[in-house]
């Protein structure tokens, strides 16, 4: 079968070309990236084009340029945020900012997880160096927190798994579904995401005893920069 051609405008095919050098690690931190003449006459395309690919990559945060001298790689490594279904941001250097917590009626997919159309949210923030990295939208059961500290503003000592194990619904187990898709205007200002960058979409539930969900959460972060890294253990298979 043919194969369809790229139809992205040119900067965009360049900028691909050199992000995807620079994140195998072919093009190393201070390395110089190719000179604009070097580009165009690379991709066949225009100076102004080519600078313009450059540009992009700089307003991502994977190179910088020095009048005079030319645009370099960035000294920073895709950021690797380890999935988990809970873990304690001082261990990494991360904060969380809580934007709400309120008794809501849930989305359509997250009722239809929960098994209940009333959860509690909690929406947070999360920064690593005051640099945002995730947004994220937490549910709740509300016939199962009722009154419980997730209901309240403020931070909340060992997260949602502690007061779900006090309630007697420890976590066990969670699944991940990830999408990648544009990010909606609140996403991309909240992530202050530069224009074309799109999200992963982690829509999360976070299982109990006798398969019983206690948790939906959907987990959004910039489609740059960022790396989600699962680890899981293969059983052994004995013939």
């Amino acid at each position: 079968m043919a194969r369809k051609s790229d139809k992205r405008p040119p900067q965009l095919k360049i900028a691909a070309g050199l992000r995807a050098k620079i994140m195998s690690g072919e093009l190393e931190p201070g390395a110089k990236l190719p000179s604009t003449a070097e580009l165009s006459e690379t991709y066949s395309a225009a100076p102004a084009t080519a600078h313009n690919a450059t540009k992009l990559l700089q307003a991502e945060g994977f190179a910088y340029g020095q009048a005079g001298k030319g645009v370099f790689v960035r000294d920073r490594r895709p950021f690797v945020v380890r999935t988990a279904a809970y873990f304690d941001p001082a261990e990494r250097g991360i904060t969380y900012r809580l934007l709400d917590v309120a008794e809501v009626e849930a989305p359509k997919d997250v009722a239809a997880e929960l098994g209940e159309d009333h959860a509690v949210l909690r929406h947070r923030l999360m920064l690593r160096d005051d640099e945002p990295v995730e947004v994220s939208w937490s549910y709740y059961p509300l016939s199962l927190v009722a009154g419980s500290a997730l209901t309240r503003r403020g931070r909340v000592p060992g997260g949602a798994p502690a007061v779900l194990t006090e309630l007697g619904h420890p976590e066990r187990e969670f699944a991940d579904r990830l999408s990648v898709r544009p990010p909606t205007v609140e996403e991309a200002e909240m992530l202050e995401l530069p224009e074309g960058i799109p999200v992963f979409r982690q829509f999360r539930v976070v299982y109990s005893d006798d398969a019983r969900p206690v948790e939906v959460s959907i987990l959004i972060k910039g489609g740059h920069l960022y790396e989600l890294m699962y680890r899981q253990t293969i059983p052994d298979r004995q013939s």
